[in-house]
């Protein structure tokens, strides 16, 4: 893949109707990774073919991997939609592609240029080092303790927007918008707080003009975009005549809903389908709670039951019918309805997508950093039901899942490979706790960056965590399930 080779590429691939070698960078991404450039790259693709110029310089801030992908194809790839019936498509939205760690200057003067009116972010939860107690910047982290010690050098997420409001200021280039991209609630206003509390640390005056003139929205977005694999490398090469390393799969549906809060200009988003609106929250609760506690569930339990793929999970007719009933029964009662997102056809399309065989979403995959999902995916559902005196069961069943699968060991006795911030810390109550159940609930409940203090504190709660986790380990993920069911039609 790249310039050179894009008379060898099939017709079939379609191909931007814009000059993609004249169009300026308009958009900074930070955090190149594989949603990225099945999402937000195609809705710019698709703004660029109106003549829009917002194309996108990219950074990783960890890993080369991506850069040393997309560097020799000229910043060039694929997506593929769908797998039996696919429809590749040739992206040219994304136009630089750098590495952060490797030169984090560049990655600064780049944001800090005029052109760049628009930063858009995809680094996960916990590439925002926020504070879980306070819900602020984590003083403490060390890419924070790092940045603020070698300001010139910054690492971090904040760290990175700090150094760039700094020259912004210094050269009079003016403010612009920073619009995150990652499942977390409220992430726009999650964001400023944490910049602002780095400027606080940082001492001057620069916090006030970031106040002043830097725009912080939040958006939901959504997309199933699962790991390529080689296989998926040699299948489209088949199709399309070019090798593409940087190839991304992924499935038909999308949906991105955007604060409409971008006082130095944006694209027109919507005119590629996104949604603007006044207030995203309504919409980041139901995708959060019904489709990501789901998926969360769908992972710890079809993992633990030997599934290696979602659909594997959703072809089980036990597992399948648990997680439905937890989304109509136990999240949906609790879960905003925001006008296009009605429970009953959503819940229905997402069990849809969920089963998809074409996605090949590893379980193992979505079960990754769960100690930074499970508060927003499935704690919340549970807090708001025991408000209510509602039921609750599944979700317990759910958690306890997860407890079960962090501390490392499946249903067979082979080690999980436990992909965590807090993976120290989950063996370690492996190994004090041993098979005491009720000690290692107390344990995980203790743990205030995942559990809050009313729920921490709940007995009645513990105490069905502990009968939850106790069935999982005697009789395995997929029979607790099935006795779960059982007694519920009972």
């Amino acid at each position: 893949m790249g310039r050179a080779s894009l008379a060898a590429l099939d017709a079939r691939v379609s191909r931007p109707a814009y000059d993609f070698t004249t169009v300026g960078a308009g958009i900074v991404h930070l955090g190149v990774g594989a949603f990225m450039r099945a999402h937000l790259a195609v809705y710019c693709d698709d703004v660029l073919q109106s003549g829009d110029n917002w194309a996108i310089a990219g950074f990783s801030l960890r890993r080369p991997d991506v850069c040393r992908q997309l560097e020799p194809q000229d910043c060039l790839y694929t997506v593929r939609v769908g797998a039996e019936t696919s429809v590749y498509r040739l992206i040219a939205a994304l136009r630089s592609i750098g590495v952060t760690p490797e030169d984090p200057g560049a990655t600064v003067d780049c944001l800090a240029s005029p052109a760049t009116r628009v930063v858009t972010i995809t680094v996960t939860e916990k590439g925002y080092c926020i504070d879980p107690h306070r819900g602020g910047l984590a003083a403490e982290h060390p890419d924070i303790v790092h940045d603020l010690a070698h300001p010139a050098k910054p690492r971090s997420l904040v760290g990175i927007l700090y150094a760039a409001c700094r020259q912004r200021r210094d050269r009079h280039t003016g403010g612009f918008t920073v619009l995150s991209c990652d499942n977390l609630p409220s992430n726009g206003a999650l964001l400023r707080r944490a910049v602002l509390d780095y400027a606080a640390l940082a001492g001057g005056e620069l916090g006030g003009w970031i106040e002043r003139n830097v725009a912080f929205p939040s958006s939901m977005i959504d997309r199933i975009v699962p790991a390529t694999t080689p296989e998926d490398i040699a299948n489209a090469a088949a199709v399309t005549g070019v090798v593409d390393e940087a190839l991304v799969c992924t499935e038909p549906f999308t949906q991105w809903v955007i604060e409409d809060n971008f006082p130095h200009g944006r694209p027109r988003w919507e005119d590629a389908g996104a949604l603007l609106v006044p207030d995203v929250a309504p919409y980041e609760a139901a995708k959060l709670r019904l489709l990501n506690g789901a998926h969360s569930t769908l992972a710890y339990l079809g993992y633990l039951a030997g599934y290696p793929y979602v659909h594997e999970v959703m072809g089980d007719p036990v597992l399948s019918g648990f997680v439905e009933r937890m989304m109509v029964r136990e999240i949906s009662p609790v879960t905003p309805e925001p006008e296009g997102m009605e429970h009953g056809d959503y819940i229905a399309e997402l069990l849809q997508r969920f089963r998809n065989p074409s996605l090949q979403h590893r379980t193992w995959q979505i079960a990754m950093d769960g100690s930074q999902k499970l508060p927003q995916r499935l704690l919340a559902s549970i807090r708001e039901q025991r408000k209510a005196g509602g039921l609750h069961d599944g979700l317990c069943v759910a958690v306890a899942a997860w407890m079960r699968y962090v501390l490392g060991t499946d249903e067979q006795g082979g080690r999980i490979d436990v992909s965590d911030p807090l993976a120290g810390t989950f063996a370690r109550i492996d190994s004090d706790c041993g098979d005491d159940d009720a000690a290692i609930v107390a344990r995980f409940l203790a743990i205030d960056s995942v559990f809050p203090a009313d729920l921490a504190g709940d007995t009645a709660f513990a105490a069905t965590l502990q009968q939850r986790l106790a069935e999982l380990r005697q009789f395995g993920a997929r029979e607790t399930a099935r006795r779960f069911l059982e007694n519920e039609t009972t």
